[in-house]
């Protein structure tokens, strides 16, 4: 029995272009089809050139493709980066018998090097010829760069009775905090989606996935997701945002991109742990994000985490850095379950062992009941360890 396509209508490859010493580093994928395109992209305010190209290019809404190469990120490289992520698309063109015009490009890796214009511009059309309904995964592992893993998620679900595919692919395993790291992502659907409506289900699911995620609260140059929708499965178009279908899709799309975020988190530069930081009973949805933004990030609470050291009090002190309303007599502190601190006093030395027993634990769960309200936020992240600092003092060198 054949594997079906990943997503009907799509092909993927991923090959070794040289822009890296070894391994795939150069992927492309396509719709057989022209496409609706949606996109989100760091709001950095230096980025690097494929940005520049794709915000451009984003707003017809179409497209056909897109290229990424892994290994150097082509930002601050002037006019020189700005014409090799222009040739990079015509390259992509040429190969695939489309217009420039459709092929977005995104580059990750080293920032201020050149790019190997002349070894890309002969491995692009070979990466076209590879291209296969089955090469997903070979373009999830081209894309990489100090990740441990490939990471590829799909979900299927009906329009109108019609069986549509979402899948995707990510990236990013250090300088991220997306604020929409290095982190890339690349969605694809065979639904047919109005550009307006696609648009809309993306930033929604960016929202409350992408921009909950944090390995280490820097917010990267190159950071992109970009949406692809065929509409080869041939459902009744998503024409407006009250057409019957969009809520599922855009549930669907959302299930997608917290599997990806979630699966980044685990796999942060040197992580151990993937650690969620949930904030409940906060006065706004704003001041709950935030508190559980100070959780994610702190280098104290990251560093506890990867010792298996239940220290509650530096859980309290970032939150209470971040300035968000806290009524300590009816805050609760959970850590994997555990309650550790309640009514404006720790639980003792029994419950802090309890805690630190489930914190062997691949996964570890933060909670903070702030006490003074109903909103509530969540983010993903990671513990903190001696690899992270090894692997960044020495990323170029």
């Amino acid at each position: 029995m054949k594997r079906p396509a990943l997503v009907p209508g799509f092909r993927a490859s991923g090959v070794h272009s040289g822009v890296k010493q070894g391994g795939l580093d150069l992927a492309v994928i396509a719709s057989d089809e022209p496409a609706t395109v949606a996109g989100v992209f760091t709001r950095s305010t230096i980025v690097g050139a494929p940005v520049e190209l794709c915000r451009r290019r984003i707003r017809r809404g179409r497209g056909r493709a897109v290229v990424v190469n892994s290994g150097i990120a082509n930002v601050a490289m002037g006019r020189e980066g700005r014409q090799g992520a222009e040739r990079m698309a015509a390259w992509t063109a040429e190969a695939l018998g489309c217009r420039a015009s459709e092929v977005y490009v995104a580059s990750t890796g080293v920032i201020g090097e050149p790019l190997p214009l002349e070894r890309l511009r002969r491995a692009i059309p070979e990466a076209v010829r590879r291209l296969t309904p089955k090469g997903l995964s070979r373009a999830a592992r081209a894309i990489l760069t100090t990740d441990t893993v490939p990471k590829i998620a799909r979900r299927r679900l009906r329009l109108g009775g019609t069986p549509v595919t979402v899948a995707g692919i990510a990236k990013g395993s250090g300088m991220i905090q997306p604020d929409m790291a290095t982190m890339l992502s690349f969605l694809m659907t065979d639904a047919a989606v109005d550009p307006m409506v696609l648009r809309g289900c993306l930033r929604d699911a960016s929202d409350h996935s992408f921009n909950r995620l944090s390995i280490d609260g820097e917010t990267s140059t190159s950071d992109m997701v970009l949406l692809f929708a065929n509409g080869v499965a041939g459902n009744t178009p998503l024409r407006t945002p009250r057409s019957p279908g969009v809520r599922a899709f855009g549930e669907a799309l959302g299930e997608l991109c917290e599997e990806l975020a979630r699966a980044l988190a685990r796999d942060g530069e040197g992580a151990t742990k993937l650690l969620t930081a949930r904030v409940r009973g906060a006065h706004s949805a704003a001041e709950a994000e935030r508190a559980a933004r100070r959780i994610a990030n702190s280098p104290l609470v990251k560093t506890a985490i990867f010792g298996r050291d239940p220290n509650w009090g530096r859980i309290l002190q970032t939150v209470g850095a971040a300035r968000v309303r806290v009524d300590l007599e009816r805050a609760e502190v959970r850590l994997c379950g555990v309650p550790v601190f309640r009514h404006g006093a720790g639980l003792g030395a029994a419950a802090r062992r309890r805690a630190g027993a489930r914190m062997r634990r691949p996964e570890i769960l933060v909670e903070f009941d702030l006490g003074v309200g109903r909103a509530e936020a969540t983010l993903w992240t990671c513990d903190l360890t001696y690899d992270y600092v090894r692997i960044n003092a020495e990323y170029t060198t």
